[in-house]
């Protein structure tokens, strides 16, 4: 397996620390308001990657902390007319049931800011006490130019910073590119009381103390959007290996922009979608597929054509699963059946899939490639189903179609695609409707077998009329809900 490591700028062989448990920290929200599909990425993009090292025999400890005192925070508790902590509160419930919408597992442990305030204190201490960090009227700062390295994460040249940093700079830092690990305490402001007195902590450190106090001193894994790897993470590795002296990630992984229609998607900019917007008119597996459908690392853009497209693949797949359970069902195929009856090129084929999805997951988790084999499997299905109508009675051949589904929904749940997350709207696999449904097709099959091929072309058109077809087999009929 083979991962692109921001810091070294190619594709390394994954080595985990101590193999095999891997300890990954990601980047989480700042719960200020709804997070929008650009921060879905992320979200989605990490949770993947969990997902397929799990798969590969890996045990995860994932970790992804809760940002709930900020700038941001502070600025919509003012707005509100609330605490900032119940701005926290309002939207840490929010980012959990959007995620949880979105099929996003929730992380070993969510750790929040404000509930790790003594883990920061000690870090700062351990920082000053090294010469890393110096106090001045209550606030800390992180001197940049006694971490000699600073700069290899982001590829930034310290002089060329240094340039781009003297406008509007803080006279009171020694250097103006010095970043704040704590803040003095402004009126009307949360506070916290310290050792340099009240104030609280700068957005970096509160990273770095949380992955230090739940993972330890090095991690395996670090990732996050492309927008944090400055000046964020490399703030974050300057103070934690300055404060530790040793490396602070093994690996860093950032993905890429979500641009809509070509424009990078940003809540400055005015040009973005909250999750909940997006949710509102596609349903979360086709969110899902879209947000995979490019390379985790490569840009992607928000059309209505790309969500159109994506809609449709996902359709397809359900499509392709149902059509499967019923022609099973009609066929009194039992559900475990292991598919060890299914004719060797069956066999070669499920083998073979399974390695091109492994092969494209293994290369840096290239979802794109990934879910191209999803497709290749949809179409062996179809070619399956049509000879199992031609020889319904062909054990081997059934048994060839529920290992390709079977197939199918594992690497749907490896890649986090639950089926499930498109039943937004209507469930058209309700019990109910099943029966109603079967009784239709059993009238119908009773006209056609009278001859009375009038009130069976009825049927079948009216239920056309409401987007449910028949597809009749020589061994029963199916209906599908056309999606």
């Amino acid at each position: 397996m083979k991962i692109y490591n921001t810091i070294t700028r190619e594709k390394e062989e994954f080595v985990p620390l101590n193999s095999p448990h891997v300890l990954y920290y990601n980047c989480g929200p700042t719960v200020y308001d709804y997070f929008h599909i650009g921060n879905a990425r992320n979200f989605v993009v990490a949770d993947t990657i969990r997902r397929y090292l799990e798969y590969r025999g890996f045990k995860v400890r994932f970790i992804q902390n809760l940002t709930d005192i900020d700038d941001k925070i502070i600025k919509k508790a003012k707005e509100e007319g609330i605490t900032a902590k119940e701005v926290a509160e309002k939207y840490t419930a929010v980012y959990f049931e959007q995620t949880g919408k979105l099929g996003i597992r929730t992380a070993d442990m969510h750790p929040k800011a404000t509930e790790n305030i003594p883990q920061m204190h000690a870090l700062i201490k351990t920082l000053i006490e090294k010469g890393h960090a110096y106090v001045v009227d209550g606030d800390v700062y992180f001197s940049v130019r006694s971490f000699p390295s600073y700069g290899s994460l982001s590829g930034k040249n310290i002089e060329d910073l240094q340039e781009g940093a003297r406008v509007d700079v803080d006279e009171r830092k020694k250097d103006p590119l010095d970043f704040a690990l704590w803040k003095a305490a402004k009126p009307g402001e949360p506070a916290w009381e310290s050792p340099w007195g009240p104030g609280r902590p700068g957005w970096h450190i509160e990273c770095s103390a949380m992955s230090i106090a739940h993972l330890g001193e090095s991690i395996d894994i670090h990732s996050g959007a492309t927008d944090l790897i400055f000046p964020h993470h490399e703030n974050e590795r300057a103070q934690s290996e300055a404060a530790t002296g040793k490396p602070f990630v093994k690996y860093w992984l950032h993905n890429g922009f979500l641009n809509i229609n070509n424009q990078k998607m940003s809540k400055s900019l005015g040009n973005f979608f909250t999750i909940n917007q997006v949710l509102e008119r596609y349903d979360p597996l086709s969110v899902k597929f879209f947000l995979l459908s490019a390379h985790y690392r490569h840009p992607l853009d928000y059309t209505e054509e790309n969500m159109a497209t994506a809609q449709s693949a996902s359709r397809r797949i359900l499509n392709a699963l149902e059509t499967v359970d019923k022609l099973i069902k009609i066929n009194a195929v039992q559900e475990n059946s292991t598919g060890l009856s299914a004719p060797e090129f069956a066999r070669e084929k499920w083998v073979n899939f399974r390695r091109v999805f492994e092969d494209a997951m293994d290369d840096d988790f290239n979802t794109a490639k990934a879910l191209s084999v999803l497709h290749d499997i949809v179409s062996e299905i179809h070619e399956t189903r049509k000879a199992v109508s031609n020889a319904p009675q062909d054990a081997a051949l059934l048994d060839a179609l529920k290992l390709y589904r079977n197939l199918l929904l594992e690497l749907l749940g490896i890649l986090g695609l639950d089926p499930t997350l498109a039943s937004g709207k209507v469930d058209f696999n309700d019990k109910i409707i099943g029966e109603l449904m079967q009784i239709l097709i059993d009238i119908r099959k009773l006209a056609r077998a009278k001859k009375d091929f009038i009130i069976a072309d009825e049927i079948r058109n009216r239920l056309n009329n409401i987007s449910i077809t028949l597809e009749d087999h020589p061994q029963g009929t199916i209906w599908k809900h056309k999606k």
